[in-house]
């Protein structure tokens, strides 16, 4: 099959366009033909031998841990599934090596879910990753209540942009920090949008002088401080960017698969809850570009990989 790879750590110079091994599927996977594949700044810093702490590679790797396609072979114990039904899924192991930056990805039946009918594939692959992320911090990590004031930071992001619709879902006041230019972006999706930068802290108390009753964080550093300033009495902090949260009596977050959390945002977004805003796409070869754009971190949405058009039957 046809994919993308890199033999060690590095830039996006190290990734490769070219042939690889086709996946085996295991008792408990799924092939799935891929049609799209999204970016997330956890597949840079992968790349870039961050998560090697954590997490071995098994080189050479296949980035990628969002995928929407089509399967088209489940494994000898799978029942949920059967070839030719659309799914997304956030693809993730303990170790990193088989990605979905490629043709066919053989995911393992934990980490799908059905595709929403009402995304295109595209749109669907920045579902998985970006909305489980802000789902499991929103419901179970901060359990936001309905009447209550929440503040996201980098709303207008792929996962502020998901925390913000699922937040207000749950009958919560949103206040999203964005520039200016994504002020407007950010209402539609139902917060209020302040600017971030200097003066944050007035801005927000200007419009809740009591503080937010919770606080998503997606920027670490300087904003816990200043997020933790804002909580009300009892509030509550959570962050998925950076540990020294728990300095802050605050929680650190990282996302799981969890297969029911991805149906119920699959339902929400065929209810019309939840959308998914694609910025930009770039063919598969051209993932090196896609990922140094996602570098650059002044995305609105998502950034997306097209992998191919129709499924085919299979792997040569």
């Amino acid at each position: 099959m046809k994919g993308i790879s890199y033999p060690r750590y590095g830039g996006p110079e190290v990734l490769e366009y070219g042939e690889l091994r086709d996946p085996k599927v295991g008792p408990d996977q799924v092939l799935v033909r891929v049609r799209a594949a999204a970016v997330n700044p956890v597949d840079w810093k992968c790349r870039e031998g961050h998560l090697d702490p954590v997490l071995d590679a098994v080189f050479p790797v296949i980035p990628g841990w969002d995928v929407s396609g089509v399967v088209v072979q489940p494994g000898a114990s799978v029942t949920e599934f059967a070839a030719g039904d659309e799914v997304i899924g956030y693809v993730r192991e303990d170790f990193l090596s088989r990605g979905t930056f490629a043709e066919y990805v053989a995911a393992p039946v934990r980490t799908l879910a059905r595709k929403p009918r009402a995304l295109s594939f595209e749109e669907a692959a920045g579902l998985p990753l970006a909305g489980l992320t802000a789902y499991q911090v929103l419901v179970k990590a901060l359990e936001v209540r309905r009447g209550e004031t929440v503040l996201v930071h980098a709303a207008a992001g792929g996962v502020g942009s998901l925390a913000v619709q699922i937040a207000a879902h749950l009958g919560a006041r949103v206040i999203g920090t964005v520039g200016e230019r994504n002020h407007d972006y950010v209402r539609t999706l139902g917060g209020e949008p302040v600017t971030y930068g200097e003066g944050l802290t007035e801005r927000v108390r200007a419009i809740a002088p009591e503080g937010v009753e919770a606080v998503f964080d997606t920027v670490g550093g300087d904003t816990l401080k200043t997020s933790a300033n804002l909580l009300a009495p009892e509030g509550r902090l959570a962050s998925i960017a950076d540990p020294e949260v728990l300095g802050h009596g605050g929680r650190y977050c990282f996302v799981r698969p969890d297969a029911e959390d991805l149906r119920h945002l699959s339902e929400l977004a065929d209810q019309g809850v939840l959308s998914v805003h694609v910025e930009r796409t770039f063919p598969l070869e051209r993932a090196a570009d896609a990922h140094r754009l996602s570098q650059e971190g002044h995305t609105r949405g998502k950034i997306v990989v097209t992998v191919g058009g129709e499924p085919a039957e299979g792997p040569a």
